[in-house]
């Protein structure tokens, strides 16, 4: 039986260092949690109110035809930014708005609506409303697309984002989901990738190696931006066991279409 494929969404953080290049952002998470103490990038499965139609009016500079034609899907692509900027906020406190929204400059409160969020008493269409947000989709654009292999009992469809923050912009953890945190080079995370230090799956780290090819965040967004509308293919890799051991094929590899 196959098992079903829910959408997500993950954003890599990005910020700009004094000495030079950029730095990006991982999280570690929990071994209660869905990839259990691997290093990751915030995010999760879209809520239900993700593809609200009252939500979409908050985000800034792009409506829903704009986002779904930038994915290549029908409709409900801005549920996608609205899911990057909620995961973002619930799990490691970075809200991703217009800077001049008043909310960016009271972190107390800040800290009391995470608090509500992640404790279900508020909802993040209830911050939107209650403090007139505006989301900065404008500033997230989509870097990747992986779909979980069949082999694996959960699934998930996900969308890769990039967002630059200010280099002031302070981001930790929640405790529960998420261990720990810290931003980090890519290439220095590749380095404690290559020693052991840390533990990633497939896409996180080919992201990685991605990004390590920029010498700025801003020329890695505007490499992706400069893509166009639904020019990131899925990618879905396959597995066959031979002699007990699993063997990976990714599209365009010899025998990927014989899997």
């Amino acid at each position: 039986m196959t098992s079903s494929i829910r959408p997500a969404a993950t954003v890599i953080l990005m910020r700009e260092i004094d000495e030079g290049g950029f730095e990006i952002f991982l999280v570690k998470r929990s071994s209660r949690s869905s990839f259990g103490n691997l290093y990751v990038f915030p995010g999760g499965k879209l809520d239900l109110e993700d593809s609200s139609e009252d939500l979409y009016e908050y985000c800034e500079d792009m409506n829903d035809a704009e986002a779904s034609k930038k994915l290549g899907i029908k409709s409900d692509g801005l549920s996608y930014w609205i899911a990057c900027v909620r995961e973002c906020f619930e799990e490691v406190g970075v809200l991703l708005i217009n800077p001049n929204d008043l909310l960016t400059q009271n972190a107390e409160k800040l800290n009391h609506l995470r608090k509500e969020l992640n404790s279900k008493k508020i909802t993040f269409k209830d911050i939107c409303v209650s403090e007139s947000l505006r989301l900065r989709a404008k500033n997230i654009v989509p870097c990747a697309h992986w779909i979980t292999p069949t082999i694996e009992p959960k699934r998930f469809d996900t969308r890769f984002f990039l967002a630059k923050v200010e280099s002031s912009q302070l981001a930790s953890h929640d405790g529960y989901e998420l261990t720990e945190s810290f931003w980090i080079k890519p290439s220095d995370a590749l380095k404690k990738l290559a020693d052991g230090q840390m533990n990633m799956i497939i896409p996180t780290i080919k992201n990685i190696e991605k990004l390590a090819e920029f010498s700025s965040s801003t020329e890695a967004f505007d490499h992706f931006e400069g893509l166009g509308d639904n020019a990131i293919p899925p990618i879905l890799p396959k597995f066959i066991k031979q002699d007990g051991k699993w063997i990976g094929f990714f599209p365009g590899e010899e025998g990927y279409e014989n899997v």
